[in-house]
């Protein structure tokens, strides 16, 4: 049996390592490993709602809520919006992108994503028929070409994908340059998405936007300042038009009893929240500076929870010296596979200061600093 062309020529999506694979391959204790490979919160859920979601454990023989108003509610009020603009999926943001596509794309239909950024709409977009056109994201001052955007919209042009902190650089699309995308599409049929799954790191929404256009798509995670990565939960932003057209696709049942538990007492525990992302720019900070000092070794500025490094200088592919942490216990992400980047970069997450400090001893290690 012979799979579609489409999907025989798929690129499969690489995503970050488990600690349970590296105890098992390079011989170290789960319990030792430090994780900076996967973008997560390294404080751990909310405590309310880990003991929510203990009490909901016993109604999982029953089916989860149908119903989300409450959830949309508080998304809505979190992000200054009313509940008819939100749309809430599963599996993180990812359904989310899926639903964009089951609604919104023909075969033969194109989307432009700049690189190096997040291939996983790609990754949902292609099987659907969906053809990529490539811009740029300028790695060397961490920002957008916007040229490189706006020249390759055309009629054809259904969705356009700005990731803002871009993944894996940390840099920030500017609001002049949203407005810039926007007044050129602004005539034809062509979504602009806005992946703000790590916004809260870096204190900057483009929601005001909405108020003035409707074609904007506004993605969002739990899995980052919220603690619930392995929950699974995501939402979109957008106009009331384009939400109820996704919710005629989006699966009944996509969000999980104990998701939809986990994310309501997540949304009501306001001082975690704000704990969570204080906490997130105090880790981050401390690793760039600390990292900065470094010789062999270029790291970027970042404005979300995680930071790229080039080590074209360093002795090392990114490869090899992801091997070299691994064997020390140690996860990091090795960039390779982000079309646009070469395999001199690797990219690091956020961890709890004590664990920062063990990172950083490490990598001193490693490269001989």
């Amino acid at each position: 049996m012979e799979a579609r062309k489409c999907i025989t020529e798929l690129d499969p999506y690489v995503p970050g390592r488990s600690k349970e694979e590296i105890a098992q391959e390079f011989g170290v204790k789960k319990e030792d490993i430090l994780k900076l490979g996967s973008n997560e919160n390294p404080w751990g859920p909310s405590k309310k709602a880990a003991e929510a979601v203990k009490e909901a454990v016993l109604d999982i023989n029953r089916y989860p809520e149908t119903n989300l108003k409450y959830l949309e509610k508080a998304f809505a009020e979190y992000s200054g919006v009313n509940p008819n603009q939100i749309i809430i999926g599963g599996d993180g943001a990812d359904e989310i992108i899926d639903v964009l596509a089951k609604t919104f794309i023909n075969p033969g239909d194109e989307f432009i994503v700049p690189l190096p950024s997040y291939m996983y709409y790609e990754f949902l977009f292609k099987p659907y028929g969906a053809i990529p056109h490539y811009a740029v994201w300028n790695v060397e001052e961490n920002s957008l070409d916007l040229d490189s955007v706006l020249e390759a919209i055309n009629k054809k042009t259904r969705m356009i994908f700005l990731c803002s902190p871009n993944n894996p650089t940390g840099g920030i699309v500017t609001e002049e340059q949203f407005r810039a995308v926007l007044e050129k599409i602004k005539d034809q049929n062509t979504l602009l998405v806005i992946d703000e799954a790590y916004f809260e790191y870096s204190e900057v929404t483009n929601v005001e936007l909405l108020k003035e256009y409707e074609n904007i798509f506004i993605i969002r995670t739990m899995s980052k300042v919220m603690g619930l990565a392995g929950a699974r939960v995501g939402y979109g932003i957008s106009s009331p038009k384009v939400i109820e057209y996704m919710h005629r696709v989006k699966p009944v049942f996509s969000l999980t009893k104990l998701s939809y538990i986990a994310a309501i007492t997540t949304m009501e525990d306001k001082e975690f929240i704000a704990e969570s992302i204080k906490n997130g720019i105090e880790s981050r900070e401390f690793l760039y500076n600390e990292i900065n000092k470094m010789k062999s070794v270029h790291i970027y500025p970042s404005k979300s929870n995680y930071l790229l490094i080039d080590i074209h200088n360093s002795g090392f592919t990114a490869a090899e010296l992801t091997k070299e942490f691994m064997k020390r216990g140690v996860i990091v992400r090795d960039c390779t596979s982000f079309k646009g980047l070469d395999e001199y970069y690797i990219r690091i997450s956020i961890c709890t200061l004590e664990e920062d400090a063990k990172f950083i001893k490490i990598m001193k290690e490693i490269l001989n600093e």
